[in-house]
C-alpha cells in the first residue's frame, strides 16, 4: 500500500498507544504486595501468562469477560499458594484490588499524542480499534488524554467482532468513512494482524 493512498490510519490501544505491560506490572506488583507475597520476575510472569491465555478464551467466546478475571485469579493465586475466597464476588473483590493498583499506572508511550497530532495535522482521519470491556478502555483514553484525537472509536465489545476477524477491521474503516484499502492499521501484533485479508499491519515502535 503506498502512503499516498492512504485516507486514514487506525490504531490498536494496548501495548501499541497505551503502554499495558507496564501498567499492569506496576499493578500487580502492588496487589501481591498486598496479599503479603513478594512480587518476584516469575510471580509477574505467572499473572501475564495467565492473563494471555484466559483473555483469548474470552475473545473466542467461550468465556465472559469476568469469568476471564475471575480465572486468571484462581490460576495466579493457586500457583503462588495463597489462600483465597472462590465464590464469585470474593474473587471480583480481588480483583477490584488489582484494578486499582493498574488504575493508578495507566500511561500511554511516550511521544503517542505528539505522533496522533501530527497525523491529523496532516489530514488523516484517525480510528481507534481494540478488543475488551467497553467501559475499561473508554476509561484509559479519558485517564491517558487520548480521549478527544479520535475520528472513531471501535471497541470489541460494542461492534460485536474482535481483531483478527475482518468484520473488526471493516467496521473500522466504514466508521471512518473510507475503504478498507485505504486505511493503514497500526498494532502490536503483526502476526494475528498479517491473517487479515487486505490489511497491512506494522509494530508500533
Amino acid at each position: 500500500m503506498s502512503l499516498g493512498t492512504v485516507k486514514a490510519v487506525g490504531f490498536d490501544l494496548d501495548g501499541t498507544l497505551f503502554d499495558h505491560r507496564r501498567s499492569a506490572t506496576d499493578g500487580v506488583r502492588l496487589f501481591l504486595g498486598s496479599l503479603g507475597v513478594d512480587p518476584t520476575a516469575k510471580a509477574v510472569d505467572l499473572w501475564f501468562a495467565a492473563e494471555e491465555a484466559e483473555f483469548e478464551h474470552w475473545r473466542a467466546g467461550r468465556i465472559s469477560f469476568q469469568d476471564q478475571r475471575r480465572r486468571r485469579l484462581r490460576s495466579v493465586l493457586t500457583a503462588l499458594g495463597i489462600e483465597f475466597d472462590d465464590a464469585p464476588a470474593g474473587l471480583d473483590g480481588l480483583f477490584e484490588q488489582y484494578l486499582t493498583g493498574y488504575r493508578s499506572a495507566w500511561r500511554p508511550f511516550p511521544d503517542v499524542l505528539e505522533v496522533l497530532s501530527s497525523l491529523r495535522d496532516r489530514g488523516y482521519r484517525l480510528g481507534l480499534l481494540t478488543n475488551g470491556s467497553e467501559e475499561q478502555q473508554l476509561s484509559k483514553l479519558s485517564a491517558t488524554g487520548l480521549a478527544e484525537i479520535f475520528d472513531v472509536v471501535c471497541i470489541s465489545e460494542a461492534i460485536g467482532a474482535q481483531k483478527p476477524d475482518a468484520r473488526a477491521f471493516d467496521t473500522l474503516a466504514q466508521s471512518l468513512n473510507v475503504a478498507s484499502r485505504r486505511c493503514l492499521f497500526v498494532g502490536d501484533d503483526p502476526i494475528r494482524m498479517s491473517k487479515v485479508p487486505s490489511l497491512q499491519g506494522c509494530r508500533h515502535p
